[in-house]
């Protein structure tokens, strides 16, 4: 069997999903002969490829590099999953939507609240522009599995890989979802994601 193509991204977000992406340890070394990770910021690529089977994705959509990457992710990728609170609700990336647009924003961090006062940047081949509101993926392209969690945890990760990896459909009922930090125990199989594609022989396949 072809080994499973798994890619990360990362977009606006604090990193945290990624560091307990590497809490799975050695599993993710285990599985070299079944699942290859072909894009990740833990990685050397450059390129998103064609041809991913499964990308988690860090971050909710904060600015055009973050829509324009997603869309991109969408349009290579069999099964999306939306990787942690700030992807599957915005979560704290979405904090400044009641500000109101992106030049408020900007105002208010840049001119208002700077001691001295400084400019609002304006670079915009080095400074994505801000979109005016932060939007979670689903908001933007359809996704296929939700795995909520601020971070999720690096054993409930490695249970939702481990699913993927057998081509087994990661489905667990409602009250297993947890978000939010590490404060309530983790669910009997360690896992918490909530999924719309099933898989099979490590493909997704669709409903």
């Amino acid at each position: 069997m072809d080994r499973l193509r798994l890619a990360t991204v990362w977009l606006g977000g604090c990193s945290g999903c990624h560091m307990s992406f590497l809490d799975t340890d050695e599993f993710l070394l285990e599985q070299a002969d079944v699942a290859e990770v072909v894009y990740s910021p833990l990685v050397d690529a450059k390129e998103y490829p064609e041809g991913v089977d499964v990308v988690l994705v860090e971050g909710a959509v904060c600015n055009v590099e973050h829509l324009a990457m997603i869309q991109r992710v969408r349009e290579r990728t069999r099964l999306v999953v939306a990787f942690g609170d700030c992807a599957v609700t915005g979560n704290v990336t979405a904090l400044r939507n009641p500000l109101g647009g992106a030049l408020p924003v900007l105002e208010r961090a840049y001119l208002r609240a700077s001691d001295p006062p400084g400019a609002i940047p304006e670079a915009s081949d080095t400074v994505p522009e801000l979109l005016d509101r932060v939007v979670p993926v689903h908001a933007i392209v359809p996704v296929d599995a939700f795995l909520p969690g601020c971070p999720p945890s690096g054993p409930t990760i490695r249970a939702a890989l481990e699913r993927m990896i057998a081509g087994e459909p990661v489905d667990l009922p409602g009250h297993r979802i947890h978000f939010g930090g590490y404060g309530q125990p983790p669910s009997p199989d360690g896992a918490e994601a909530m999924p719309s594609r099933a898989f099979r022989g490590g493909r997704p396949r669709g409903d």
